[in-house]
């Protein structure tokens, strides 16, 4: 079956779909021997695409939920040394990240090579829920329930309603849900009411759980976890 070649690129776990599109546009990718433009489609099964001097072949989709540490990068790559998800996960098919978790944050975290199903996680008109586990330097005071859940201001734009429910006896952990993807959006959110976020994990993102993977560890997702991100 034909398809867009930026998009069997990117499925094929060589690299975003972006980027493939501006190897196409740099002349930097070729179908059956002949330089293509944006726009052209191929077949992965019976057509040969070399793109940056790599042949792009149609790899086995791959889904894991990977529950990051604290100590490690949503990258695949860090110049300083860091720990990455590399540090972690050792296959034979090349993921990537779906969205990001900050470097102190820690928790589920999907990894494919399906490009499709990463866009259809992160892109804010499907609304994907994602719970956090956040653990806070006080107890919480009840009436930032309602504010969290009427939504609030930060830098101007206000944020859409969370679920926010008590998740200790103390009060000082809370379970929050939110959709959205903004950098830090969970931490942004305490401080701008008075806390300071001492541990936070995502502890789910849709309706798949992060379980009893333990940290630096993961597992195949199942047919059912996936399908519910298909479009």
């Amino acid at each position: 079956m034909e398809e867009r070649v930026q998009k069997i690129i990117a499925n094929a776990g060589m690299c975003s779909r972006r980027k493939a599109e501006e190897l196409i546009q740099e002349g930097r990718v070729k179908v059956n021997g002949k330089v293509i433009t944006i726009g052209s489609k191929a077949d992965a099964d019976k057509d040969k695409i070399i793109a940056d001097g790599k042949e792009v072949g149609r790899s086995r989709k791959v889904y894991l939920a990977f529950n990051k540490p604290g100590d490690c990068l949503t990258t695949l790559h860090d110049p300083a040394g860091r720990k990455t998800i590399l540090n972690y996960v050792r296959l034979d098919e090349r993921v990537i990240p779906v969205g990001r978790l900050d470097f102190k944050t820690e928790g589920l975290l999907f990894l494919t090579n399906d490009g499709d199903f990463a866009n259809n996680v992160m892109h804010p008109r499907y609304e994907v829920e994602k719970t956090y586990i956040a653990t806070l330097e006080k107890p919480f005071v009840v009436t930032h329930i309602e504010r969290l859940k009427k939504g609030m201001e930060i830098e101007g734009i206000k944020t859409s309603p969370a679920k926010v429910r008590f998740a200790s006896p103390e009060k000082n952990i809370i379970e929050i849900t939110i959709h959205e993807g903004r950098n830090r959006i969970v931490r942004r959110m305490m401080e701008e009411l008075g806390y300071t976020v001492k541990r936070l994990v995502r502890i789910k993102i849709g309706n798949v759980e992060l379980g009893n993977v333990q940290p630096g560890k993961f597992r195949k997702m199942g047919y059912s976890e996936v399908k519910q991100f298909m479009r």
